[in-house]
């Protein structure tokens, strides 16, 4: 009977600590699940820009030879936008084509003076006239590269994925832009697809094995190290002295640009039922006070860039491998503008993450949002590139090239990195530079028919 009264007790007291467990279990389930979905602080700081400009510098005197679009993003804060002072509109002209030889162009060029640099996944850099797409020089640097290089006082700055066809580690190079002179390089010990930002004497990129780099602009040194979690893939935004990323591991970071010390760190939950964190293969933008990007967790993310505090997270349903692209428009909204893997562009309110609106697109959105004046373009993996305006969503445009990211502008021309190719689209009837190339062409016209009355007389 002893026996048989403790082996109840046992019983019971087990019993009732499986219904404990069970109750805990229930409640922190509950908790979880609830932690998940839309979230919305717009109380967290924010900052808002007058309403006569865009969060980028307006070109004051128009279209101009002298113009530069140094950054993946075009400026630091990789806010992809380009304030213009005269609208871009359709019909839009192609003026030439650089056929990359069928190896896949990923990212968008970079601009400099006369030039537009890019750099294909043969790792192989091509620096090209802007105006007549003649190229002028091209220089191999490695096996694999997937970014866009970075072009600052007459030089370039690269990362490359692999530098050899059976070394899975990178390097990053600088370049002299007028003729592909190799100043120096750095090899990396992992991979490296960050593409750079450069400031103040330093260039900064992510690599695979989670370290940031600040090299020395003037000899590639190491100025300082930064260990991330995860992966860091995307390019860092630059920003009020910091620099923020996302990586592999599901974390977003900010850490001081001048030595690495790290300012803030925030995990992210969005997947298995909040069990789990997603990638940020996003770049994010910097704008209103605010850090922007996308996770594979299907959501948008924005945070405080001065402490991290969660200002809003919205689901798509999907990835979201694509950068934000933040503005204000000249209706005085301040939008943020991403895609998503299930096929639509989206325009989150900035402050509050409210949905603006939303277009359904030809197909799912893996690059980056670009913003040209009062178009928002985008690009779909079954190539399409389309323009959108940035209040209410309406096409203006479309085109059936492009896949990843979209355009980049000189502000009188646009250029799709489209697959294997560059496509040049004039978007004026004239444009600087353009009696240079008329001339050249005439030029070249009569030295042929010269050619061709010598020979006839031979």
């Amino acid at each position: 009977m002893i026996a048989w009264i403790r082996r109840h007790r046992l019983l019971t007291a087990a019993a009732g600590v499986v219904a404990v467990l069970a109750i805990g279990a229930g409640v922190f389930l509950a908790v979880r699940l609830s932690d998940q979905g839309d979230v919305s602080n717009p109380d967290v700081a924010f900052t808002v820009p007058p309403t006569t400009t865009a969060t980028t510098t307006t070109p004051k005197k128009g279209p101009s030879l002298d113009f530069d679009w140094p950054f993946y993003g075009y400026d630091q804060e990789r806010t992809k936008t380009l304030a213009l002072d005269e609208p871009l509109r359709p019909p839009f002209k192609k003026i030439f084509t650089i056929s990359t030889g069928g190896v896949l162009l990923e990212f968008p060029p970079v601009l400099a003076g006369r030039s537009l640099y890019f750099l294909k996944n043969n790792a192989t850099l091509y620096a090209a006239d802007r105006i007549t797409g003649r190229v002028k020089w091209r220089k191999n640097l490695g096996h694999l590269a997937a970014s866009s290089p970075a072009v600052v006082g007459g030089v370039l700055y690269v990362t490359i994925l692999e530098r050899g066809k059976s070394t899975k580690a990178g390097r990053a190079a600088a370049l002299r832009a007028r003729d592909g002179k190799l100043l120096w390089s750095r090899p990396l010990p992992s991979r490296a697809e960050s593409s750079p930002v450069v400031s103040n004497g330093r260039v900064w990129f992510g690599s695979e094995n989670g370290t940031v780099y600040a090299l020395r602009t003037k000899d590639g040194g190491v100025d300082w190290t930064y260990k991330a979690e995860g992966a860091v893939k995307a390019g860092l935004g630059l920003s009020g002295g910091n620099l923020y990323f996302g990586d592999y591991a599901g974390k977003v970071y900010a850490i001081r640009a001048r030595d690495g010390h790290q300012t803030w760190k925030k995990s992210t939950s969005g997947t298995a039922l909040g069990f789990s964190s997603g990638t940020f293969y996003s770049t994010p933008a910097v704008a209103f006070g605010r850090v922007y990007l996308g996770n594979t967790d299907g959501n948008m993310y924005s945070y405080s860039a001065k402490d991290g505090a969660l200002a809003w997270r919205m689901s798509t349903g999907s990835y979201v491998y694509s950068s934000p692209a933040a503005t204000r428009t000249a209706a005085g909204n301040a939008l943020v503008y991403g895609g998503s893997y299930d096929g639509t562009l989206y325009a989150w309110d900035a402050k509050s993450g409210k949905v603006r609106w939303k277009h359904k697109a030809e197909g799912r959105i893996s690059g980056a949002a670009t913003v040209l004046g009062d178009l928002v373009f985008y690009s779909t993996l079954n190539h399409h590139t389309t323009a959108l305006s940035v209040d209410r969503g309406r096409k203006v445009w479309t085109i059936d090239r492009g896949a990843y990211n979209p355009v980049v502008s000189d502000t009188c021309r646009i250029y799709i990195a489209s697959t294997a190719s560059l496509v040049a689209l004039k978007t004026r009837k004239t444009c600087p530079g353009d009696e240079v190339a008329k001339a050249k062409k005439k030029a070249k016209a009569t030295a042929a028919k010269t050619k061709a009355k010598a020979g006839t007389k031979k």
